[in-house]
């Protein structure tokens, strides 16, 4: 129980009555208000010993007065943040009411008086003046916290504790001088850098140095707390100086980057701006423990990096970490991207869920109390740039960012309340910044008040050094000496980068993905063998469909699996089948599988059954694919929130400390995943050409025109497709439940790894076509391309190619109508990296004069046309398709039902087509 919980809001008239209570029976109330009452009884005993003596209305008064403070004291605790000192350029806003006397019912004359109440900050009996000073110098000075709406007691009690001790531990002397070096680290860097590259964007972080000393005390801590790694994602703003100076990056690469030089290797490799770059590093603290670094690359899209840094934390605790407590995520956000972007909030929701937890982040806001040009007023309606904290019940720190040891103070709270608790906390370090958005734009354009007072703002060595000064730390010999050795190392290796002919762009995770090869165009023209030994994969089939013996399970469950034993049996597996299996086969070879997204356990569409549950009176979950054998790798499988963004780029972040295992992200439909655009456009198709980062993430989306409407027909085929370029991703169209069980199987068999999108069917779900045996499951490899084998070659002269779902919309068509015998249908089930040389082997196998034409359910101007036109310009491709429209699909079936027939006639009529 919160020790406090008796004194908040409290009415006079019924503690009146609980008192009387007490002194019938002290027993009779809770033990808090026992250890109360007997300190006000101590302190009438003293006010009766005073002359004149006392009365009942003393008492009453007495008592009514003592809770006035208490009020009082909870208003600090409660609103002490909205009166800091914590701005360090510009005075605060003015919040009312304030946490002035008479707001309490307290008077000038009482500061004098003694009250019990005093014992509730920890000072014992003591007078108003001085248990309102003790609540200043906790609440009001240079750092102010949030945290009184957490509902959870003994954390409110744990931060009270720290927040609100009489005698706080001081800094020693070592100490100091080594946050005095952090901060003369972090200012010289930015100073060193704007003499040497004049004009050039570096993104300083001046005015918010204090981000460097803050996460060096984190490492440091932590590693004597236990913590072996950390993860950091950032956006540009002091990303360098967190490069150099935490991450331990040679300063000469950096210094090479702002040279402009080439690149090493690849003449097509693109790169990308040098505060985007990601880095890892292992590293020894002072005290001699080892501290393995992740920095995260990131886009200029802000916050996008976040889910990717939680997600590859998960990926190290599944793997081999095993705790919570030996890895650490830490975001550093913006003030204006925190409050403004969505995407900060899908993270902090994912905190606390099964699938998504990585026992708490640490979120440190660098605070410029601007963003590029909008002021802090336009760019939220909350108070604090933080209030997104508050969703999670978060504890919020409000730091001057120019009082090191302020900021030190809160980084040690918040990162054993992160270890303690295994939740979020945020650290907001106000500050400023020096320039304008970047060092070459002018900020005295729209905040020319404001950087009249930055202008001759001193920094925060400066700041520190004089402080450590006056006090006798060091003195100003120590800090030149510093600055000398600093900028004497920086001039040598501004001289080595000069010797430099190349840039070194490294994958940010060199490490983990060592045994994994970069692909070639030559890996791409046939899949490698992904069969599996029948006998074996029997079994599996087998094991993956039966249910516990025993268990009670729901009327419908069991039969969907009957049914599946039933496929085993007659040897025609469905498309759940094929997925599973190749699941299945995956994990017996120890390769984990980790499979997420919106109602995936189930599936959408009510096919995939991952996980099983008994009938309603119990409950109880089962997941065949984990009962597998002894020795098999892990599967996991987890309905995600209502989040396509957040989610994929967990699931991106998860894959790339996965280079081993399937990482499987599945939309609810195709059509949600632009929900997730930013995460698809600047890393999925992107990263390995910016940052020479592999990744095997594989998106599934279902995909097919089936009258369902226009947000539940198409996975946007063809903006993949222009996505596509060098090699950066796979697009599949399958048809088969063997193919996609072959292809599931090799994103994890080949030796390279590239993200794979796939466009899944419905229909194809239950279609009695689309099966497979247990054969075509067991031999061979994933079909880029399947030929029609039901039409005799020499008759044809119209070859149709298509992909997906509407092949067997074409030969439902032919059966029906008895024609097309001489019109080829060509199945296309990877769309890029394109087959071209099976492509042309296969038209010519139909000689010179075929007409060819490809087909596809999307409109013209979607779909896979203008991409096939593009990469095959030479073939003299025709397409049938639906009309150019504005919007994907119908959404009347029967009007789907119309224009489907309408394209199958003009498909049909193309040529005269024959019986």
């Amino acid at each position: 129980m919160d020790k406090q919980s008796y004194v908040g809001n409290s009415d006079v008239s019924a503690i009146d009555s609980l008192y009387q209570q007490y002194k019938q029976n002290p027993e009779s109330v809770d033990i808090s208000w026992q250890r109360f009452f007997e300190g006000f009884e101590f302190r009438q005993t003293e006010f009766e010993a005073l002359p004149g003596g006392s009365s009942g209305n003393v008492v009453s008064g007495e008592m009514a007065k003592e809770f006035k403070v208490i009020n009082l004291i909870n208003a600090y605790r409660q609103r002490g943040h909205l009166f800091t000192e914590t701005n360090p350029v510009r005075q605060r806003r003015k919040h009312t009411p304030t946490l002035d006397l008479e707001h309490f019912g307290l008077v000038e004359s009482d500061l004098e008086i003694t009250f019990q109440a005093g014992a509730e900050v920890g000072l014992g009996p003591a007078k108003l003046r001085d248990i309102i000073q003790h609540l200043k110098d906790c609440y009001c000075k240079h750092i102010g916290i949030e945290y009184m709406y957490v509902r959870d007691p003994q954390r409110v009690l744990w931060l009270r504790e720290r927040i609100e001790q009489v005698n706080k531990p001081k800094f020693n002397a070592e100490e100091k001088k080594q946050f005095l070096e952090m901060a003369s680290k972090a200012s010289l860097f930015e100073q060193y850098v704007h003499r040497k590259f004049v004009g050039a964007k570096r993104f300083s972080v001046e005015g918010c140095e204090a981000v460097v000393p803050a996460m060096d005390y984190i490492v440091r801590h932590g590693g004597d707390m236990g913590v072996k790694e950390f993860v950091i994602g950032m956006a540009h703003r002091g990303r360098l100086n967190v490069l150099t100076n935490i991450m331990g990056k040679p300063q000469e690469q950096v210094f090479a980057e702002f040279e402009g030089l080439e690149y090493d290797e690849e003449s097509n490799f693109d790169g990308d701006v040098k505060y985007h770059y990601g880095y890892s590093n292992d590293i020894t603290t002072a005290n001699g423990n080892e501290v393995h670094l992740t920095l995260c690359p990131n886009p200029s899209h802000l916050e996008a990096v976040n889910p990717v840094v939680e997600g590859l934390s998960r990926a190290k605790i599944d793997h081999y970490l095993n705790s919570e407590d030996k890895i650490v995520p830490v975001l550093v956000h913006g003030d204006a991207a925190v409050a403004g972007q969505g995407i900060v909030y899908e993270v902090v929701q994912m905190a606390l869920l099964d699938g998504y937890r990585t026992g708490g982040t640490i979120h440190i806001v660098t605070n410029n109390q601007v963003g590029f040009t909008t002021n802090y007023l336009d760019a939220r309606s909350s108070t604090y740039c933080t209030d997104v904290a508050k969703t999670t019940l978060c504890p919020v720190f409000h730091v001057n960012a120019d009082d090191v040891e302020a900021v030190i103070e809160t980084m040690k709270i918040a990162l054993e309340y992160r270890m303690r608790f295994h939740m979020d906390v945020f650290v907001d370090l106000l500050g400023y910044r020096k320039y304008g958005h970047n060092e070459g734009d002018e900020p005295k354009f729209t905040q020319p008040t404001l950087y009249k007072l930055i202008a001759s703002h001193p920094s925060l060595r400066e700041i520190y050094l004089k402080q450590l000064i006056a006090e006798g730390t060091v003195d100003e010999a120590y800090g030149d000496q510093v600055k000398k050795s600093f900028e004497s190392m920086l001039d040598t290796k501004l001289e080595i980068a000069k010797t430099m002919k190349v840039a070194q762009v490294k994958h940010f995770l060199e490490e983990t993905w060592k045994n994994i090869r970069k692909a070639t165009t030559d890996d791409f023209e046939k899949s490698p063998d992904t069969g599996f030994d029948k006998k074996k994969l029997t079994a599996l089939a087998k094991k993956i469909s039966t249910l516990p013996e025993g268990e009670k399970i729901f009327a419908k469950t069991a039969k969907v699996f009957a049914d599946r034993l039933k496929m085993i049996e007659d040897d025609k597996l469905d498309w759940a089948m094929g997925e599973l299996l190749a699941y299945a086969t995956l994990l017996e070879e120890r390769h984990p599988v980790r499979v997420s997204g919106q109602d995936v356990e189930r599936g959408t569409f009510s096919h995939r059954h991952a996980v099983v549950k008994t009938d309603e009176d119990h409950e109880k979950e089962f997941i065949l694919l984990n009962q597998i054998s002894d020795k098999q790798a892990k599967f996991s499988v987890f309905n995600s929130l209502l989040s396509e963004y957040g989610v994929l780029g967990f699931d991106y972040g998860y894959a790339f400390g996965t280079p081993n295992g399937l990482t499987i992200w599945e939309a609810q439909f195709g059509d949600f995943n632009n929900g997730a655009q930013i995460i698809i456009d600047q890393f999925i198709s992107a990263a390995e050409d910016k940052w020479r980062t592999m990744n095997g993430i594989t998106m599934l989306l279902p995909h097919g025109y089936e009258g369902q409407g226009s947000e539940h027909s198409s996975g946007r085929l063809e903006r993949f497709l222009q996505l596509c370029a060098e090699n950066n991703m796979q697009i599949c169209n399958c048809t088969t439940p063997a193919n996609f069980y072959h292809l599931l199987r090799r994103q994890v068999k080949t030796d390279y790894r590239k993200p794979l999108v796939v466009f899944t069917p419905k229909k194809l779900l239950r279609y009695p076509k689309a099966v497979s045996s247990l054969d075509d499951m067991a031999k061979g490899r994933f079909q880029e391309l399947i030929d029609d084998s039901n039409i005799n070659k020499k008759e044809v002269d119209t070859v149709v190619f298509c992909s997906g779902k509407v092949y067997y919309d074409i030969l439902e068509y032919k059966e029906k109508n008895g024609i097309g015998g001489n019109m080829a249908v060509v199945r296309l089930e990877q769309l890029y990296p394109l087959p071209e040389t099976q492509i042309r082997k296969v038209i010519s196998s139909y000689g010179k004069n075929v007409k060819l034409i490809w087909a596809q359910e999307e409109p013209e101007n979607m779909g896979g046309w203008s991409y096939i036109l593009r990469m095959l310009r030479d073939l003299a491709f025709d397409v049938v398709s639906l009309p150019a429209s504005a919007s994907p699909a119908t959404g009347s079936p029967k009007v789907h039902e119309k224009r489907t027939g309408e394209m199958m006639s003009k498909l049909f009529s193309y040529s005269g087509v024959k019986a």
